[in-house]
């Protein structure tokens, strides 16, 4: 595992070592997102939707002082938004995508100290942090894990401090086969899975569901206390 503290240059990261935890995983996301990390945030936000949203939903003043751990944070957008919004957070980003954290790592250069970056295969080590988050936040990552979103999930639980919250907004649901089949081919799997498995492992603050283009998809967001 290896740390980025923005907005110092980038360490030397020990990739093979991250490669040993989880070969499949990181090789896919690496390989995937090689030319994605260059024009995501130019073109996801036309369906990712609800994420200024799940960070308005969280339980938390402008100048309250917590740690919130974004796993799968790509480009650093979420991370960018929690700094505006709660600049006396310390924040955590993770992700297995050496492109992606590339990316965050000019989009918060200017963060300083209130941002520490890993590269991590998450689920795979007994803790993410010596020091336990208050929000582990999910921002459209648990669709595109499969088999073993499941595990992300429970990692989280267990990362959690105590009455610490989960923060999720993803997709959910397509009435429409097709659809399902060309997102399961873009590595997400949009069947109602993720938010039953949320409101059963952990107590609701906040949950949402929303529909996007006319109801083509629906989305989610959760809020949950452990």
């Amino acid at each position: 595992m290896s740390i980025i503290q923005a907005p110092s240059n980038i360490v030397k990261r020990r990739t093979t070592d991250i490669l040993q935890e989880q070969p499949s995983l990181a090789a896919q996301m690496t390989h995937y997102y090689q030319l994605h990390a260059k024009i995501y945030d130019a073109t996801r936000w036309t369906f990712l939707f609800g994420r200024r949203a799940l960070l308005n939903f969280l339980p938390f003043g402008r100048t309250d002082k917590f740690t919130v751990a974004e796993i799968g944070c790509g480009t650093g957008f979420n991370l960018l938004g929690l700094s505006d919004r709660f600049p006396k957070a310390k924040l955590i980003g993770v992700d297995v995508a050496k492109p992606m954290l590339d990316v965050a790592q000019k989009t918060c250069r200017n963060m300083g100290k209130q941002l520490i970056l890993k590269q991590l295969a998450y689920g795979t080590k007994a803790s993410l942090v010596e020091e336990k988050p208050d929000v582990v936040l999910f921002s459209y990552c648990l669709t595109m894990v499969n088999p073993d979103w499941e595990k992300l999930v429970f990692q989280a639980k267990s990362d959690l401090s105590k009455g610490g919250c989960i923060a999720v907004v993803d997709f959910h649901d397509t009435p429409l086969s097709i659809f399902r089949r060309w997102m399961r081919f873009n590595h997400v799997e949009m069947k109602g899975q993720v938010l039953p498995l949320l409101q059963q492992h952990f107590l609701t603050i906040k949950v949402e569901k929303r529909k996007a283009y006319f109801g083509l998809w629906t989305y989610f967001l959760f809020i949950g206390k452990k």
